[in-house]
């Protein structure tokens, strides 16, 4: 399938994602929200099948669903479970097994990483930044939306929108 510009939405929605996160240890909503845009502005212009859309909206229902679950539980934040939905649109799920598995393996590598850099020294050039400070501080979480931004950008290249039409 040839691409279209609206394809190029996940994967610099995703990377902005990642990227929001590490500084901000927030997600703004407009970065799914233009995911979730996205999607059906790509899905059209594909000529997808109506089943395709059901499918995938199905998708990123369930994750959605269980996003809240894990964010009321204080198991993920907001913004990552949001994330999370809005690229379950995108890959459905016949991708989703993958991009979950990415997901926890990076996920256990940024948290490795974090512990180490929390029980460090940062260096000096670093001190001067707020936000590499806040990540610094043991008592804030994870900003989990890089594990996630990391695992779609892993998974997007092999799914049906760049190795084939959606039907």
């Amino acid at each position: 399938m040839a691409i279209y510009p609206p394809l190029l939405v996940f994967p610099f929605a995703m990377a902005l994602a990642g990227i929001m996160d590490l500084i901000t240890f927030k997600i703004p909503n407009w970065i799914s929200t233009g995911l979730a845009v996205g999607f059906f502005v790509s899905a059209i212009a594909s000529n997808a099948s109506w089943s395709f859309f059901l499918v995938h909206f199905g998708a990123g229902l369930l994750t959605l669903t269980v996003g809240f679950v894990m964010f009321a539980r204080g198991w993920l934040g907001g913004g990552d479970a949001k994330l999370m939905s809005a690229a379950a649109l995108w890959l459905g799920f016949e991708s989703m097994p993958l991009f979950l598995l990415w997901t926890a393996m990076l996920g256990g590598i940024l948290a490795f990483m974090l512990l180490v850099y929390r029980r460090t020294l940062p260096p000096v050039w670093l001190v001067r930044h707020p936000w590499a400070m806040r990540l610094h501080n043991p008592k804030e979480g994870i900003p989990y939306g890089i594990a996630l931004a990391g695992a779609g950008l892993i998974v997007f290249p092999q799914t049906i929108w760049m190795i084939g039409v959606p039907s």
